[in-house]
């Protein structure tokens, strides 16, 4: 064999067999034609070939994102100086850790930025962002339904640990808007929602747990304006999770004050191995600061020993490839499970606002089989089976697929869900949407 030549298309293509690779063999004395073998079950590899334009708007996305984020480090003269870590009291790391900030912040159009390994999930970063609007008496109001579970032991609203410094025990009063019928904000209600005492207005970006839509740059947009107008006083906190990079723009570009999440979500590029941040107003990041370390210390102390630094801008300039990536996977599960008669928020083909597919199962069983599946078909630990079981801060069993490379892991292709009606599982992450196109055909057989 003198030769290998393959070609592969960019995008999906449209003839039902275009998407199979050519391989053409030359010899001395003839040229022979194979096709490989098909990589998809013929049920995914029919959507893939379906989905070229929803794959190449993505594609466009990207490229507008990562121009905002290459353009954001060379104004902040990012360079490999930046990349060191420190021990101790952190002192010396100001010019990495400020060249970081910096970044983030222009990124995410926001005043100010905090980003740090000391946050160590995103319910961490979203709570100092809290605590540092809220005080004694005054009320905390979430516009958009229930919460994410992790944040009711924070509010108080599942108070299995009294006394532990739950915004509840602060005196600060807690109350929700539902949401609408049809899963969006209760405009209706929203209008006449706030009190005097209301200081702080949450928004929650992504479905969560909730059979909901997730919600766009516009809707919050038009939500703070909403809030604002009602009282300009109130401050508009946005958590972020799984948020980040999905579309063109972000919170504080139409008046969140601040907003929090998590490194090892969107933002981190499947990259930074721990972390979280806030961004937004100066005055209120520089108060989150003070509450994650000390009144006093801010955003000045803090070690970040290894190679941690290298990791977060890395990370942060990766994000919104690997964002797109895992945005097109949303399509791929939302249509090959559509077509067989499941349920899926958000619809196929609809425009995608954070990187989470939920897909209702119906049943127990098939909510753990839909886990196992994705387990078996992960590059660590595909030997493990997921058991489902209580964990730190939510409020039902849950199970988690998981086999990432960093633990816990969401930018990475990971599934999970709590055992509880309607047995729905949230599909989130993947560096390439390749992988669940792969994991897709091991789910069906399952189910």
């Amino acid at each position: 064999m003198k030769g290998l030549s393959c070609a592969t298309p960019a995008y999906p293509a449209h003839s039902p067999n275009a998407c199979v690779p050519i391989v053409i063999i030359r010899s001395s004395s003839r040229v022979s034609v194979h096709k490989q073998d098909q990589p998809f079950v013929p049920e995914v590899a029919k959507a893939v070939d379906s989905l070229y334009s929803e794959f190449r708007a993505v594609d466009n996305l990207v490229a507008c994102n990562t121009s905002r984020v290459l353009k954001a480090f060379q104004k902040a003269r990012v360079g490999s100086h930046h990349f060191s870590g420190c021990t101790g009291y952190g002192h010396d790391e100001a010019g990495g850790r400020g060249a970081l900030d910096q970044a983030f912040a222009e990124i995410f159009g926001a005043e100010s930025a905090i980003v740090r390994s000391q946050f160590f999930s995103g319910t961490h970063a979203i709570t100092c962002a809290l605590f540092s609007f809220l005080r004694p008496g005054d009320e905390l109001l979430a516009v958009a339904g229930a919460p994410y579970d992790t944040l009711e032991e924070v509010i108080g609203k599942r108070d299995s640990h009294h006394g532990v410094g739950s915004l509840k025990d602060f005196a600060v009063e807690y109350r929700e808007v539902p949401l609408a019928e049809n899963g969006g904000l209760d405009w209706e209600a929203l209008k006449g929602a706030l009190r005097p005492h209301t200081k702080c207005a949450l928004i929650q970006r992504s479905c969560g747990y909730s059979w909901r839509k997730s919600l766009s740059i516009n809707d919050i947009g038009m939500a703070i304006e909403m809030i604002k107008m009602q009282n300009p006083d109130c401050l508009v906190m946005v958590d972020n999770c799984y948020g980040e990079f999905v579309e063109s723009m972000e919170p504080p570009m139409v008046g969140a004050d601040l907003i929090a999440g998590s490194l090892i979500k969107n933002p981190g590029g499947t990259i930074a191995p721990c972390g979280g941040y806030v961004a937004g107003k100066e005055k209120w990041v520089e108060a989150a600061a003070a509450r994650l370390s000390a009144p006093g210390l801010g955003i000045d102390c803090g070690s970040t020993s290894g190679d941690i630094m290298r990791a977060f801008f890395q990370g942060l300039f990766l994000a919104p490839q690997m964002v797109g990536e895992a945005i097109k996977g949303t399509f791929l599960v939302a249509d090959v499970m559509a077509s067989r008669g499941y349920k899926v928020q958000p619809l196929p083909r609809a425009p995608r606002h954070d990187i989470v597919q939920a897909v209702q199962l119906g049943s127990c069983e098939r909510l753990l089989a839909f886990c196992e599946a994705v387990q078996r078909s992960s590059p660590v630990g595909s030997f493990t089976k997921p058991i489902a079981g209580t964990t730190p801060g939510y409020a039902s069993e849950v199970i988690f697929a998981d086999g990432t490379f960093i633990d816990g892991s969401t930018s990475e292709l990971s599934c999970d869900g709590p055992l509880r009606e309607p047995f729905a599982v949230y599909c989130q992450g993947g560096t390439h949407w390749t992988q669940w196109g792969l994991v897709l055909g091991e789910v069906l057989k399952s189910l």
